[in-house]
């Protein structure tokens, strides 16, 4: 007997690993990390909603009968208002069909069984015929991690660093010598405030990966956060600044507060100002920590796009 519904269910010694409950702190592990491999379809119900009732045993048998080539999140809207705001539900029952992390199909209202069928098939092929882990050849998980990686860089260039992070962690699971994969995961940690974690898992590389080509950015990011004043000192570097515009010493020791305490854009816009009065100052002290500031970002991040174009306006105009 399902507790919350109320209906029997006859429930296979596996289902554990294709149907499952969620709530917000699992909902990045078991619907986007596990949507790297296999779709996975996300039914959004409530305990009062009638139709969720007729659709979501029948859901539940249709993701049986797929034998893993998709799998259920079940998900409580009650219990977990603020996920289903953030997606945007607006009536029940509501499914969504996620792979690689970003929703592909949905529907609302409950379905037919013949319906859902041709629904999950669609969603199968949608995604390239996906089988469940361990049932794909090399190639073809190859091309997975590929197809997921790139989908993490569109996330990146969007401003979705936890969603691309949770990609990269994924693609780590599977390829875990992937350095292009480990670099922007390590990078990604850092530009979200997990700075300690990224040391750790740094520094538990041997020396000679460590000196790879993808590690570099991790490496500066490494080291920019551990310079300057702190961010305890940005009030009275501020209040320097405003009293002499001309003390450039302040002006960059606030660019270093800032960046520590996450407030990047600020921290780049002092240092191209810096930059605009005197480019030359301090041996062009400005422009080199822009650029450090460029490749522990990423090439592809939408703040080193912008402030690469205006550092160069500046230098060429």
């Amino acid at each position: 007997m399902d507790p919350i519904l109320g209906m029997q269910t006859h429930a296979p010694a596996d289902d554990g690993e294709l149907i499952k409950d969620a709530d917000m702190q699992s909902f990045a592990r078991d619907v986007l990390d596990a949507s790297m491999t296999v779709p996975v379809l996300v039914d959004f119900w409530a305990a009062w909603c009638g139709p969720c009732k007729q659709l979501t045993p029948a859901l539940e048998q249709a993701v049986r009968d797929a034998k893993g080539a998709v799998k259920l999140v079940k998900v409580d809207v009650d219990a977990n208002q603020a996920l289903a705001q953030q997606l945007r539900i607006a009536s029940l029952p509501t499914v969504y069909a996620f792979f690689q992390g970003q929703p592909i199909d949905g529907f609302q209202g409950a379905l037919p069984a013949s319906q859902l069928k041709q629904f999950i098939d669609g969603v199968i092929q949608r995604a390239g015929g996906a089988q469940p882990q361990g049932g794909a050849g090399a190639g073809d998980q190859q091309a997975a991690i590929e197809q997921a990686v790139e989908q993490a860089k569109q996330l990146v260039a969007a401003g979705q660093r936890e969603q691309a992070a949770a990609i990269y962690a994924q693609v780590l699971r599977h390829d875990p010598e992937n350095l292009d994969a480990l670099g922007e995961y390590l990078r990604l940690l850092i530009d979200l405030g997990q700075t300690e974690e990224a040391k750790m898992a740094f520094d538990q590389l041997d020396a000679a990966t460590q000196a790879q080509p993808q590690l570099q950015p991790v490496k500066t990011a490494l080291e920019l956060a551990g310079e300057g004043p702190g961010s305890g000192a940005i009030p009275d570097l501020m209040e320097k600044v405003a009293h002499d515009p001309a003390d450039h010493q302040a002006r960059y020791d606030l660019a270093l507060a800032l960046y520590a305490a996450g407030k990047k854009e600020a921290a780049a816009e002092a240092l191209l100002e810096i930059v605009r009065r005197q480019r030359n100052w301090n041996e062009e002290a400005a422009r080199k920590q822009l650029l450090k500031y460029f490749e522990a970002w990423g090439p592809a991040d939408p703040l080193t796009v912008e402030m690469r174009r205006r550092l160069s306006s500046l230098l060429f105009a």
